[in-house]
This record gives C-alpha cells, sequence and structure tokens, in this order.
C-alpha cells in the first residue's frame, strides 16, 4: 500500500456494484486475554492468505478502530460469491478459526463479541474522493483516476436510482 500522497482530487476507479464487508470484535473483559487474545490473532493469518490468493477476491482491506475495545476492519471484494466461498471453505484459515471461537465463545462468558456486516453497493450508488491524500480505501482496492472523469460534484458521480 503506497503512502505517496497524491495532491490532485480523484476518485475511486471501481466500476460496477461493489461489496463491502465490514468485520470486527468486541473486548467486553479486558482481563480476560485468553478468550479474547485468540480472536485478535485470528485475523492476520486470514488477510495475509487472502492477500497472497490473487484469485480469492478480496481486492483491499483497512484495519480501523472504533475505540479501545472495537477493532475492525473494512473489506472490499469483489463479488459476493467469492466472500461467502472464502466464508464456507474448510480448507481456508476462516473455517478453524471460526469453529474455535464458537467452541470457546461457550465458555467464556461473553469476554469477547464478534461481527460483521456485508454491503452490496451497486453502481452508481457510491461515490467517493481524496484530495492529498495516498490512495485509501475504496480508492486503494481499486485504484484512482482524476475526479473529472466521472464528474466534479458528489451529485455528479452519484447516479439517480
Amino acid at each position: 500500500m503506497s503512502t505517496e500522497v497524491i495532491t490532485e482530487r480523484r476518485t475511486a476507479a471501481a466500476e460496477g456494484d461493489i461489496v463491502v464487508f465490514h468485520i470486527g470484535m468486541r473486548i467486553n473483559k479486558w482481563r480476560a486475554v485468553r478468550s479474547w487474545l485468540p480472536v485478535f490473532r485470528a485475523m492476520p493469518p486470514m488477510l495475509r492468505e487472502l492477500s497472497r490468493d490473487k484469485e480469492s477476491g478480496l481486492l483491499g482491506y483497512r484495519l480501523l478502530f472504533g475505540g479501545p475495545r472495537l477493532p475492525y476492519i473494512v473489506q472490499y471484494w469483489e463479488s459476493k460469491e467469492k466472500l461467502l466461498a472464502y466464508a464456507m471453505d474448510a480448507g481456508k484459515a476462516h473455517r478453524p478459526a471460526w469453529t474455535a471461537y464458537n467452541r470457546s465463545a461457550r465458555n467464556a462468558g461473553g469476554a469477547v463479541g464478534i461481527w460483521h456486516e456485508t454491503y452490496l453497493v451497486p453502481e452508481g450508488r457510491y461515490e467517493n474522493v481524496y484530495v492529498n491524500m495516498p490512495e485509501f480505501g475504496l480508492g486503494a482496492a481499486y485504484g484512482t483516476q482524476p475526479v473529472g472523469r466521472r464528474g466534479d460534484r458528489a451529485a455528479d458521480r452519484l447516479k439517480a436510482a
């Protein structure tokens, strides 16, 4: 991921429908490190696995924090089919991690929670602009282009239904 600041106004070069997936955890009991640390450590191997496999469908991601208890990741996927295929593939890192979480959660007394949200966004229903920024978010996943190619105003870049 480049950190070079691009000084012109840019927009993501995404075309067609996009899939945005948020996944995270919530540490409910700080002292229950044995319950939440394995959950926290489960995601990096999945991201490495997905990043190495260019056919996986993962286009990009960003680790964020919604507060000290709420690490989460925003992911951009090529399609919902590829996202769901990864989630269900017994030969990939996700299934064993999910099984381990379910097994440990039964005995953890609510020490850690997990969540995810999936958004299927039709073409023309997403808009973005990046000014004095390196490629970021959707722009990092798809690359960027000058704003003028999609319209100078946000209203121009959002198509009517």
